[in-house]
């Protein structure tokens, strides 16, 4: 292989990949000046000069001409005088020879190793191109074809063949992919694993309901609308706490749009996800009434040092408050930050055969009382009213630790 049919190779990959020319010299020059070392030792007598529009190359050896019985004649900048007298006949002793080194002078072994450096040194930089990229673009919106469904992960391709990784726990439960199919998902972390980018998607991130609104919503890309915070139980529900800087636009209406617009959008691409738009508020009980909604609250009690808020509700509200699967209720103590536990508030309509629940700490234990009390169980009935099941599916509770609950509270009204 000619210099010239490396370089140019090299440079019209390079010119393909948007790197700049002097990163395109050096390159090549280190894999020239590796050939240099390994053929002569050293190569800090030689010059290398590249051209890589015109695909030229020059490599020279500079030595200084020393007395044929001279000590020096080994070091590597010097030459014996009979020696330079070969190449040109008139040289003096101290004066400098300049002599020009081929590519054919390496053999054809080295130079087809410096062949395989260059195409390393290719794919090395067209790794580390393609991890700089993506890593500047954490957190953006992207959107890729299904390449390859597999077990734990499901690859993608972008509009440049690169390889892009969604895997199992970044996808929302309710997806369903074919080999082909265009995918929205956020860019969620980029690595290096053994030299090699893998670039990872997310659409279970609040980033990518957050980017999705971006889209939809034109105050919000516009910057009149913030949105403050998102949680969310990716495909079932989620809470989007959104605030106005301009007092003529309300930011609810807005990010709903007119009978449903502009939600409906976002609410198809998660799979039909309930999305809860919320205004928010530095006050904070109005902020905590509102994360519960649709729930109306009665009153409420907040510890601010314990991050717990205890939340009285009239008995036909307390489902509301807790949601399907406590979904509603765990959502909105991840909005506001804080432990709510939810009472049923009795006031006028108390139950004189009816026991509240601490009467029996002497028989159940404290944490499974407070687990009852968690998801609106405050009473003996309360908790009787339900089957063993639900209560398993409503509480963290065992099945066994229920159903010993539940022997014991019977065992009161008997």
């Amino acid at each position: 292989m000619t210099s010239g049919l490396l370089i140019e190779s090299f440079a019209d990959f390079a010119r393909s990949k948007n790197i700049d020319r002097p990163t395109m010299i050096a390159i090549l020059e280190d894999v020239f000046r590796t050939m240099i070392r390994k053929k002569y030792g050293t190569d800090e007598n030689f010059d290398v000069i590249i051209n890589a529009e015109s695909g030229d190359l020059e490599m020279w050896r500079t030595r200084e001409i020393v007395d044929d019985n001279s000590e020096d004649i080994w070091d590597y900048d010097k030459i014996p005088l009979a020696e330079a007298r070969k190449i040109q006949d008139d040289f003096e002793v101290g004066e400098q020879v300049a002599e020009e080194v081929k590519l054919e002078d390496f053999g054809r072994r080295v130079v087809q190793t410096a062949r395989q450096t260059l195409i390393q040194k290719i794919k090395d930089m067209e790794k580390e191109l393609l991890y700089q990229k993506y890593k500047d673009q954490v957190g953006d919106l992207v959107g890729a074809e299904v390449y390859q469904l597999l077990k734990h992960e499901i690859i993608l391709v972008d509009g440049e063949n690169n390889e892009l990784s969604l895997p199992r726990n970044e996808q929302i439960p309710k997806d369903r992919y074919r080999k082909g199919e265009a995918v929205k998902a956020v860019i969620s972390r980029v690595e290096m694993l053994n030299g090699t980018p893998k670039i990872v998607l997310s659409r279970t991130s609040p980033v990518f309901l957050e980017r999705l609104f971006e889209i939809e919503v034109p105050e919000i890309y516009d910057g009149l609308i913030s949105i403050r915070k998102i949680v969310r139980e990716p495909g079932e529900r989620a809470k989007v706490a959104v605030e106005s800087y301009d007092d003529r636009i309300d930011p609810v209406g807005a990010c709903v749009g007119m009978k449903g617009s502009r939600i409906h959008g976002i609410v198809r691409e998660l799979g039909n996800e309930n999305i809860d738009v919320i205004n928010y508020t530095e006050n904070l009980e109005l902020l905590i009434s509102r994360a519960l909604s649709p729930a109306k609250i009665s009153s409420m009690q907040i510890d601010r040092e314990a991050k717990r808020v205890s939340v009285f509700l009239k008995p036909d509200q307390v489902s509301l408050a807790i949601g399907k699967g406590g979904q509603n209720i765990k959502l909105a103590g991840r909005l506001v930050d804080m432990e709510i536990d939810v009472f049923r508030d009795n006031e006028g309509q108390e139950d004189d055969e009816d026991v509240d629940l601490m009467e029996f700490s002497d028989e159940i234990d404290e944490w499974m009382i407070d687990e009852l009390r968690k998801v609106g169980l405050d009473t003996a009935k309360s908790v009787l009213a339900l089957s063993k099941e639900e209560l398993v599916r409503r509480t963290d509770l065992e099945e066994d630790t229920v159903e010993e609950i539940l022997n014991i509270l019977k065992q009161e009204f008997e």
